[in-house]
């Protein structure tokens, strides 16, 4: 009686797979348009534990997440806060490159008010500490966190704006065993001509302090400092209705040998690039802005920061066509800043050596 029990309920699972087999049979037909993804919608527990189907990974996996690459640490510029670079993080991602921002928030920028009450910054001789030390712990605090991504490997640090000098000056003060790369954004390294009139030191004093103090930069194979200059406008003089541009202009640019070592080239460029022989309002606007940083007005620049003082002597030095200052008022398409991501492509394979 059991025996025949069971070869009833055997005979009876076996007649009900084949209906559920033929019912879930798809055609080539069905399947045009879908790349060969199909799509089964199964009631039964049972027939869906049954049944495996693999999607394909082209349209439903992610990009690994796996750290390949020496982490980054993101310091953010005057004025921006954490959140500026969370579109540059992602990009970075996208390469395999893992990275943490100094938490940084708009009002701490305020903390920089401490120095109206040290008469060094009224005599434009003001030195980064104590006035900054809130930012260089914010920094160590990002670099420590990063620092448990590398499994005791090295780490790069990016610089923007400000965050360039910055780090500078943290390297030298915290250490740089375990930092191999400095890439700077659009940084204005140099500090400004002294005695220039109508230039005013609106550092009162910290990048002279950064230029004497802090150590000279270099591109070796142990530690590689890569400055990023930005050519987004040309600035003009006020009241100047020359044309601005000169014909052409022979700068010195360090390139990388196959020994990496630097050696000093002459380039010659071109500045005649497509600017009006009458400088609109903007121009002049800006070049106020480039004068106060270098000492000239009719110089190429990211519109904040001029070309030559974005440079470091001794650093592998690089100018980016059409590159904007900032990412807050920056448009990928239109107006693209260093870390939108066309422009990353142009500067990501420095975090990848």
């Amino acid at each position: 009686m059991n025996r025949c029990r069971t070869n009833r309920i055997r005979i009876g699972c076996k007649i009900w797979k084949q209906e559920q087999q033929q019912e879930l049979q798809l055609t080539d037909k069905d399947c045009e348009g879908s790349s060969g993804l199909m799509a089964v919608t199964v009631a039964l527990g049972s027939v869906e534990r049954s049944f495996n189907f693999r999607f394909p990974t082209s349209c439903c996996s992610s990009k690994p997440t796996t750290t390949t690459y020496r982490p980054a640490v993101i310091l953010p510029g005057l004025g921006n806060n954490s959140g500026d670079y969370q579109k540059l993080q992602l990009t970075l991602k996208d390469y395999g490159v893992a990275s943490v921002v100094a938490k940084v928030s708009r009002i701490d920028w305020l903390r920089n008010a401490a120095g109206l009450l040290d008469p060094n910054y009224w005599k434009g001789t003001l030195a980064p500490r104590p006035v900054l030390d809130w930012y260089l712990k914010r920094v160590d605090e990002a670099v420590q966190e990063a620092k448990q991504l590398t499994q005791g490997g090295n780490l790069s640090l990016i610089g923007h704006s400000a965050g360039g000098w910055l780090a500078r000056v943290y390297m030298e003060e915290f250490g740089l065993s375990h930092i191999s790369l400095l890439l700077t954004l659009g940084t204005p390294h140099l500090p400004p001509p002294k005695g220039m009139p109508g230039v005013i030191d609106q550092t009162r004093g910290l990048l002279d302090y950064v230029e004497k103090n802090c150590s000279k930069a270099v591109y070796t194979p142990q530690l590689k400092y890569v400055c990023i200059a930005g050519r987004y406008i040309q600035g003009a003089r006020l009241f100047d209705n020359s044309n601005v541009n000169a014909n052409v202009v022979a700068l010195p640019v360090p390139v990388e040998d196959d020994d990496l070592q630097i050696s000093e080239i002459a380039v010659v460029k071109n500045l005649n690039n497509s600017t009006p022989n009458s400088p609109t309002f903007r121009a002049r606007f800006i070049g106020q802005g480039y004068k106060q940083v270098c000492g000239r007005a009719d110089v190429w620049g990211d519109g904040v920061v001029p070309e030559a003082s974005a440079h470091l002597e001794g650093a592998l030095n690089v100018s980016l066509d059409g590159v904007y200052h900032s990412p807050v008022g920056s448009d990928d398409l239109s107006r693209p800043w260093y870390g939108s991501p066309a422009i990353v492509e142009q500067w990501i394979h420095h975090l990848l050596s």
